[in-house]
């Protein structure tokens, strides 16, 4: 007989994603069919579960990371602000995201070369390798390669080497804390190259506005232009994620892509990201611009 899966964040049948500390006071909830994956990892605790509506769930220390339905809105953003805002980029690099999904968007544009990850947690590449293969995909591509390293050490090797760099985070607790501070932009400022370009996890308009404050001053005394955009998602906390997006080139107008996809071949390959929606999620709500700039 199989063993019966439990989990503490998952009662009655239903997950339950609570924080006091991240988001005090609200809950996300999921409706559970069945418990795929349990595990403490060396660095966090890990959960797979199959939802009724959203697919399988990946979740670390409690908090949802990925689901199979709406993972695009997330991946697809934190990836092609940095891609599309730089010329050529042929080697590029991933912090985190060992699900797999920002490499699976790296690969899209022919021009690159070399896509690297290195994450941290071996449990997450493995086990998304067995139960979110459409994410996980990624990991196996032949530009692909993939370190299970601590990304400070990682990133201190390369100087002036890479065009872009994404940081795919879980929120500041745990292993991912230090990702939010200036020593780690100023890491990856030095192993960009001269025009390169960082986009990096930056939390909830909704939730978080001190610590996107605090993190775009950070960026700005790091990078000649840093600048907030953000993107819809309905399960994480109130339904949306924001990025920094960041360049070297002080000329850079972040906000609009450089290269441009034509339309037709854009629909095929994006399901959420578009040139338009690019310049658009760099526009924020009046109190959130007012908030960041003041």
């Amino acid at each position: 007989m199989s063993e019966v899966l439990t989990h503490a964040t998952i009662k009655d049948g239903w997950f339950r994603e609570i924080s006091d500390e991240l988001w005090p006071g609200q809950a996300m909830t999921l409706k559970v069919n069945q418990i795929l994956h349990v595990e403490k990892s060396k660095y966090q605790d890990v959960l797979v579960f199959e939802s009724s509506n959203y697919g399988n769930v990946l979740v670390l220390d409690g908090v949802i990371q990925c689901t199979e339905r709406d993972e695009f809105a997330y991946q697809e953003m934190i990836t092609h602000l940095a891609m599309f805002n730089h010329p050529n980029p042929k080697r590029v690099l991933v912090i985190g995201g060992g699900d797999g999904g920002v490499l699976r968007e790296i690969v899209k544009h022919d021009c690159v070369e070399e896509a690297v990850l290195c994450d941290i947690d071996e449990a997450v590449i493995r086990v998304s390798k067995k139960y979110l293969p459409s994410l996980a995909v990624g990991l196996e591509h032949p530009k692909a390669k993939v370190y299970v390293e601590d990304g400070f050490k990682f990133l201190a090797q390369y100087k002036n080497h890479f065009d872009v760099i994404i940081t795919d985070s879980s929120d500041p607790e745990g292993p991912a804390e230090s990702l939010f501070q200036k020593p780690y932009f100023e890491l990856l400022r030095d192993a960009l190259t001269e025009d390169g370009v960082i986009t990096t996890q930056a939390e909830n308009i909704w939730l978080h506005m001190p610590l996107i404050k605090d993190l775009k001053k950070a960026c700005s005394e790091v990078f000649p232009v840093a600048h907030y955009a953000y993107t819809t998602i309905p399960t994480y906390p109130s339904g949306q994620i924001g990025f920094m997006v960041c360049s070297k080139d002080p000329k850079r107008d972040v906000s609009k892509p450089i290269r441009v996809t034509e339309p037709t071949k854009e629909r095929e390959i994006f399901r959420y990201y578009n040139a338009a929606i690019h310049e658009a999620s760099f526009v924020l709500p009046t109190w959130a611009r007012s908030f960041l700039n003041e």
